[in-house]
């Protein structure tokens, strides 16, 4: 058992302190949030993630895992002193796209002013190609008195909804360090997991969560500019993509069209990626690209909304999922908080619904009516769009939804129903890149004819219904 200080209660911090605690570890979290520390005391979460709350009170009871707002007691108990201390603190994008680390800086600071005592120091924030010499400058520097202590960079892979079985089924453990005794010393850790630990230096593996994460994102931007291609060309990318991941060498996985990607990691990582390479004087053409090509694939369902019904302004509109995915509520770079901002400047009103994310909706999106379920969402409205793909949306009564709608214009975002099924229910559907969404000179069984019409007809039936 090893005593481990995690500083930081966020996603990535409370995630990783209440597994290592699972494992048998003494965890005691740290985070200057007064109000999250009590909440979580009494379990409380801050975040919405599924098993999480579970395993926290198991390992609150079994007096493994502890929270507080003292780095004294974290580190210095003499019972239980600290052996590593792990960093889980925010690094937000920056004006520039850069990565900020003034929450980073803080906790080197505060580590080397109250740590009596060996230690090693591991960067779990996701840091620019550097920080851990940074850290272990600052640390050296702030230090009262010399303590022995080491940097290693850890960086996480941990995906928003899945990330209790992503830390305890890894596909691998990075480690980077200029001590190796000192990665080891952390390898330890992970060897009840079995997976594959690669040890290396410190500059390196700060590139490699980066460039993982470059690629992932590249993988998305890639397919949705495939499915662009196939939308006017009438291919099917869905099938596409199946065909595609066949192959060995491109895999199946983030070959999944839709409306780009989101959350915390993803768009800033991306961004203070090709801030390091601009800074360097390298041109990150591809990267800058993938950005480009995630920001475009939103405004090209509000686009589709205006083809299909003319102008938006005075319209309702529906939207299905802010989540920037499923079974989390993080709503950061989501694409239906962007697309409802688009909505709005539009002049229409929109309506809106999430199975957990709302409470965190509430608090960014105004003048957006909340809802309570899909079926309130969808009702009066002129065009629904499905943004994230929960499971109950895909089981949501299609019948109900297209008439509860005074148009059932349906753009699904996420590529979830089958366009067929979609036409025979009368709907008017667009999915993106489904090839036989977009209208053409003979139609389709169930197409609409083509945009002006589409708003022409439905809006004659709307108007004549009960007379």
């Amino acid at each position: 058992m090893k005593n481990i200080a995690v500083i930081g209660v966020g996603y990535v911090g409370l995630v990783t302190g209440t597994c290592f605690a699972d494992m048998g570890n003494r965890v005691i979290c740290v985070d200057v949030n007064e109000d999250r520390i009590a909440n979580l005391r009494q379990g409380i979460l801050p975040i919405y993630e599924p098993g999480l709350e579970e395993m926290v009170r198991r390992n609150v009871n079994a007096g493994r895992l502890f929270f507080t707002t003292s780095y004294q007691d974290a580190l210095n108990d003499p019972e239980a002193r600290a052996d590593m201390v792990f960093v889980a603190v925010g690094t937000p994008e920056g004006v520039d796209g850069e990565a900020d680390l003034r929450y980073v800086r803080a906790v080197a600071e505060t580590v080397a002013e109250i740590v009596d005592h060996p230690v090693i120091i591991v960067n779990k924030s996701t840091v620019p190609v550097g920080t851990g010499d940074w850290v272990a400058d600052i640390v050296s520097h702030k230090q009262p008195n010399a303590v022995p202590f080491s940097v290693v960079s850890n960086p996480e892979f941990l995906r928003e909804g899945s990330a209790i079985a992503d830390f305890l089924n890894p596909d691998r453990i990075i480690l980077g360090s200029l001590d190796r005794s000192a990665a080891e010393a952390i390898a330890q850790l992970y060897i009840p997991l079995r997976a594959p630990i690669m040890v290396t230096d410190l500059r390196t593996a700060e590139m490699i969560k980066y460039a993982s994460n470059a690629f992932l994102a590249t993988k998305i931007s890639f397919i949705n500019e495939i499915a662009n291609i196939c939308e006017a060309l009438g291919a099917d990318v869905k099938e596409v993509a199946v065909g595609m991941g066949y192959d060995k060498r491109i895999g199946r996985a983030f070959l999944d069209a839709g409306l780009g990607y989101g959350g915390s990691c993803f768009p800033k990582d991306v961004s203070a990626l090709t801030h390091m390479a601009n800074v360097q004087g390298k041109h990150p053409q591809m990267l800058e690209a993938v950005m480009q090509i995630n920001a475009d694939q939103r405004r090209s369902v509000m686009l589709k909304a205006r083809e299909l019904c003319g102008d938006l302004n005075g319209k309702t509109i529906g939207i299905l999922g802010l989540a920037f995915k499923p079974n989390t509520d993080d709503i950061r770079d989501s694409p239906g908080i962007d697309l409802a901002r688009m909505f709005q400047e539009q002049g229409a009103a929109v309506k809106a619904f999430d199975p957990v994310a709302m409470p965190n909706t509430a608090r960014i999106l105004k003048d957006v009516k909340l809802c309570a379920d899909s079926y309130e969402t969808v009702e009066g409205c002129d065009v629904v769009i499905l943004a994230t793909e929960w499971n109950e949306f895909k089981n949501i009564n299609l019948i109900r939804v297209k008439n509860l709608m005074r148009l059932p214009i349906f753009i699904d975002g996420r590529n979830l129903y089958d366009p067929a099924m979609m036409y025979e229910l009368g709907f008017i559907y667009r999915g993106l890149g489904r090839g036989y969404g977009k209208p053409v000179a003979n139609g389709h069984k169930g197409q609409a004819a083509g945009a002006t019409q589409a708003w022409g007809d439905w809006n004659a039936t709307a108007n004549n219904k009960g007379k």
